[in-house]
């Protein structure tokens, strides 16, 4: 993992902040170093491979677990954001150019690791025409051919600042999963997701069914960034209105003390509770716990959401 202990040298657009105290983790928190054989194993062909993974970028407090199952999250175009969200621990700053290469070597990655489900996210890419969609496309195509039985869930950006087409051009590529997520609710954008608009975001993933209405749609949250529980259930409803087929909600954590301090540690029993209102509310697939994040149990949550969208249909 990369030395997360000096902040002002890997967010420099954050060493303006104040310090905020990092509060100690709850138990129902802390999970365990890596030490696995399998770990050492992933992280080995990660290396091999030269790619980028958001469970080392953002710090993911699962990827211990995820990598000693062979499991990995491949973030695409770069480990340098153009956004300077103050949750995020991924750089910000001028990315490099594209590596034309790097859709085949995902591909490659993928087919060792024998995955049945891969997660593809990427940083944004404010500074390319499509927003990096193409690049998207591109690495779908590769892992199909390369691994034709591995089911593709992609996280992409919001396409905010791109023209026409970009959104259509990763929809065609047709992933299994189109995964976008909402990260908090509306009222702390400005603070959280400075960069981002939340109904521009909602808009993106109602298209997608637009497009598409057979692929899946997914986008998450976190919470204890400060937000209420009437928030919440607010963004469900926003999210149902959209046709969103899966909703992820899991705990904020503080990279470091620039970054946007946890309101608070939200107990097991309120995520319990937010994934019963969730499914009253029609989701497919909730998943409601400290720890989850977007590509956690991706794999088992999709086999989940298959079978949730048969359950359905024979209902009809």
């Amino acid at each position: 993992m990369r030395d997360l202990k000096i902040p002002g040298q890997r967010h420099p657009e954050k060493a303006h902040r104040p310090d905020n105290a990092q509060p100690k983790k709850p138990d129902w928190i802390r999970v365990k170093a890596p030490t696995s054989q399998g770990y050492k194993d992933t992280r080995n062909i990660i290396r091999e491979h030269k790619l980028v993974t958001v469970c080392e970028e953002a710090g993911c407090p699962n990827a211990g677990e995820c990598w000693s199952q062979g499991h990995a999250t491949m973030m695409i175009m770069g480990e340098i954001c153009t956004r300077g969200c103050t949750f995020c621990n991924i750089a910000t700053g001028k990315p490099q150019t594209l590596d034309v290469f790097e859709p085949g070597r995902v591909a490659d990655a993928v087919a060792k690791l024998g995955l049945n489900h891969v997660v593809v996210t990427s940083v944004d890419r404010d500074d390319l025409d499509d927003g990096g969609a193409d690049h998207f496309a591109q690495t779908i195509r590769a892992i199909r051919h390369r691994a034709p039985g591995t089911t593709i869930e992609v996280l992409t950006p919001d396409f905010l600042k791109c023209g026409p087409g970009a959104l259509e051009t990763v929809v065609a590529a047709r992933p299994d999963v189109f995964n976008h997520n909402l990260e908090t609710v509306p009222g702390l954008y400005p603070e959280v997701r400075p960069g981002a608009r939340y109904f521009h975001s909602l808009r993106l993933l109602q298209r997608v069914k637009e497009l598409d209405p057979s692929m899946f749609t997914k986008s998450g949250i976190m919470v204890g960034l400060g937000e209420d529980r009437q928030g919440v259930l607010q963004v469900m409803d926003d999210m149902r209105a959209a046709d969103i087929d899966f909703l992820t909600i899991g705990q904020y954590l503080q990279p470091t003390p620039k970054h946007h301090v946890v309101d608070r540690f939200v107990h097991p029993d309120e995520f319990v509770a937010y994934e019963k209102a969730a499914y009253g509310k029609g989701f497919l697939m909730v998943s409601a716990t400290p720890l989850t994040r977007s590509s956690y149990h991706a794999g088992e949550d999709f086999a989940r959401l298959n079978a949730a969208r048969q359950a359905k249909l024979a209902r009809v």
